[in-house]
């Protein structure tokens, strides 16, 4: 049944975005860019000085395709998919900033008045032993709850109607590092590593419990095309933990959940990708996720030392999104001139790149900048 569940839509049925975006997916060489951003930190600037309309159609403004896939959550993406999640609620007033407890159990310190849009501090996390965990966070991450299974009905019946017409179907999910984490936060997790390993391995287990549990259901109604996990687990050098506790932590979860999703398939010819998010210079781990089969990879943070082109030579079959630097599109045209016709033509040549800023567009790029560089991606659209 070629319904886009059980079996492939055709290409002439479906809708004019998953057809860029499958062009994409399947590495077509010469294929138009799919048109789409990583997202903003720019838009209320721009509003704000350079006279941007706070309702333009950013779609028809900056010559974005139409949507070409689907993405379906309920299991967390740069904190774990706790549900219910904690309460929100001021700890202590410190004059101009405020002690918070924000939705993941954190507490962060933040200017007062304002919860969004910076970086807060992170003071404090739920997990400090197995206790905590069990106390704070286990009971949170239980898949068989009624209020799941109720936000389960509403985003999934819009999702399958999206994968009607033929849309690439994704599910994402909080990585095992970035989940760990969000525990635990990142000095403390290291000690971790060491210091209380079965209290790692517990929380990891209860990650491939609740996500396994939730996409066997997601399964029912839907054929996966992609896992896409939030993993920001590099930085400017290299991986923050070592290979071998990725081997020892992370990789057997992966590697068990991605074998369960292959069985549960609808459309036993539809093989599903994986694909890994992670800031950083993602270069020295991307030998063991394609380990695991890893297909796609992203957004490839030039400051931090990557390069597309580098990385698609390489791994000629690997899809990568990302690879704009944010710091040339605050440089202006000349730049950005630069950047685009180093770049451009030989991924499109290559196929499977989707360029995007390597992060959200930085307060650092003028509108004015901003326009010109959409005109020279519409170029290769």
């Amino acid at each position: 049944m070629k319904d886009g569940i059980h079996g492939m839509l055709p290409r002439e049925q479906m809708c004019a975005g998953a057809k860029k975006y499958w062009d994409f997916y399947n590495m077509v060489p010469g294929a138009g860019f799919y048109q789409k951003e990583f997202g903003y930190y720019s838009l209320e600037k721009w509003q704000r000085e350079e006279g941007l309309d706070p309702n333009a159609d950013l779609d028809k403004l900056f010559g974005f395709d139409p949507q070409g896939y689907v993405s379906v959550g309920g299991l967390g993406w740069c904190e774990a998919g706790f549900e219910p999640i904690f309460e929100e609620k001021v700890l202590e007033d410190r004059g101009a900033y405020e002690l918070v407890q924000d939705f993941a159990g954190r507490s962060v310190l933040c200017f007062k008045g304002r919860r969004s849009g910076f970086m807060p501090e992170y003071v404090d996390h739920p997990v400090k032993d197995m206790k905590t965990w069990e106390e704070n966070c286990r009971w949170r991450m239980d898949p068989n709850t009624p209020e799941r299974k109720q936000k389960m009905d509403h985003y999934l019946a819009s999702a399958v109607e999206k994968a009607k017409q033929g849309m690439f179907v994704v599910q994402n999910l909080v990585g095992g590092y970035m989940y760990l984490r969000s525990l635990m936060g990142p000095e403390e997790l290291l000690y971790m590593f060491y210091d209380d390993p079965d209290l790692i391995h517990a929380c990891m287990q209860q990650w491939f419990t609740l996500a396994d549990g939730i996409i066997a259901r997601h399964q029912e109604q839907l054929s996966f095309d992609e896992l896409f996990i939030g993993e920001d687990i590099c930085y400017n050098h290299g991986p923050l933990i070592s290979p071998d506790m990725m081997k020892e932590f992370l990789l057997p979860y992966y590697q068990q959940l991605l074998t369960n999703m292959n069985r549960r398939r609808l459309d036993p010819s539809r093989p599903i990708g994986f694909q890994v998010d992670t800031d950083g210079l993602c270069d020295p781990v991307i030998d063991l996720y394609r380990s695991l089969g890893m297909t796609h990879m992203s957004p490839f943070e030039v400051a931090a030392g990557c390069d597309v082109i580098r990385s698609g030579e390489k791994y000629p079959d690997l899809k990568i999104s990302g690879g704009v630097d944010k710091r040339v599109l605050a440089q202006g045209p000349k730049a950005i001139d630069e950047m685009i016709d180093r770049i451009f033509p030989v991924m499109r040549k290559r196929g499977g790149f989707l360029p995007t800023c390597d992060h959200g567009v930085p307060e650092e790029v003028s509108l004015e900048n901003y326009l010109y560089y959409r005109k020279r991606c519409m170029e290769f659209a």
